[in-house]
């Protein structure tokens, strides 16, 4: 009897989140995604979820569905040895000219050289928002966890749980914010060697190929995306809307401090600071609270 009232309440609750349009997502790569591009070398089973770059093609491949606010995550093993010349990127993205996109960029690098993480953001269709940090660790030897979390008050972007970015809602002071198209994640291995490394100085390896990155445990806790009625659906202050609680609407205090400490370490570009590229200005929301 108790177990007939436990699948009744679980399917109640299925149908409340589904009603909302809420995603609860306890699924994997072989659920959630399919390949795009590269489908002769790369792979998904299951739980992974296996990029490959030969000179042949890179590889690439998306969810199915789209999101808007949550928290998207995924372990991810780069690319081992000599990677310059590679990119593996993990982003989320809208589609059209007026497009919304957030980005977790790895660019490579000669052997026993430092990742360096490249993060930006677009918001219709504007990006030019980089920031770029070296990792901490060796990001080929282990997986580690990269989560985007986004919701209508910020944007912030973690490596195994800690703070690296924020960029904050300021649409009141007239900057624009990504809440009003949904986003596909999207994650691919290619050849970048015109620009990742060294401003495109160091050229890929081809005898170090095939290159093969590797992700496991894809979840993307957040609500779908079912057109324009998801914008208020999704970003109302319902407790089935668990990003929109307080906690999630500004960072710690232990937070900040984990933040500081990133940018003050490893942080090797800000836009915010490049006022020779922007003719001595710098972005508006530069003098906001972003980080």
């Amino acid at each position: 009897m108790a177990a007939a009232s436990e699948k009744m309440f679980l399917a109640l609750l299925f149908i409340f989140f589904m009603a909302r349009g809420i995603i609860i997502v306890d699924a994997n790569f072989g659920k959630s995604m399919y390949l795009t591009w590269g489908t002769q070398h790369a792979s998904i089973q299951g739980e992974d979820l296996q990029l490959v770059l030969d000179q042949t093609s890179g590889s690439a491949a998306q969810t199915k569905i789209p999101f808007l606010f949550g928290s998207i995550e995924s372990k991810i093993k780069l690319v081992p040895n000599n990677s310059a010349g590679t990119v593996t990127a993990y982003y989320l993205s809208s589609t059209g000219s007026q497009h919304d996109e957030i980005d977790f960029e790895f660019l490579g690098n000669i052997s026993g050289q430092p990742y360096i993480v490249h993060t930006n953001i677009y918001t219709q269709g504007n990006g030019s928002k980089e920031q770029q940090f070296y990792l901490w660790f060796d990001p080929t030897a282990d997986f580690h966890n990269y989560t985007i979390h986004w919701n209508p008050t910020q944007v912030v972007w973690y490596i195994d749980s800690i703070p690296i970015r924020v960029f904050m809602n300021n649409e009141e002071e007239g900057i624009a914010y990504p809440n009003k198209q949904g986003m596909k994640v999207y994650t691919s291995l290619w050849n970048a060697d015109d620009w990742a490394t060294r401003g495109g100085l160091v050229k890929t390896n081809w005898t170090n190929a095939p290159f093969i990155a590797r992700l496991n445990r894809f979840r993307a806790r957040a609500c779908k995306w079912n057109g324009p009625i998801s914008i208020n659906n999704c970003a109302s202050n319902v407790p089935s809307n668990w990003w929109t609680s307080p906690i999630y609407k500004q960072l710690s205090y232990a937070q900040m401090g984990q933040l500081n400490w990133v940018r003050n370490n490893y942080m090797i570009y800000d836009y915010c600071k490049d006022t020779k590229r922007f003719n001595g200005q710098v972005p508006p929301e530069c003098f906001k609270t972003q980080f």
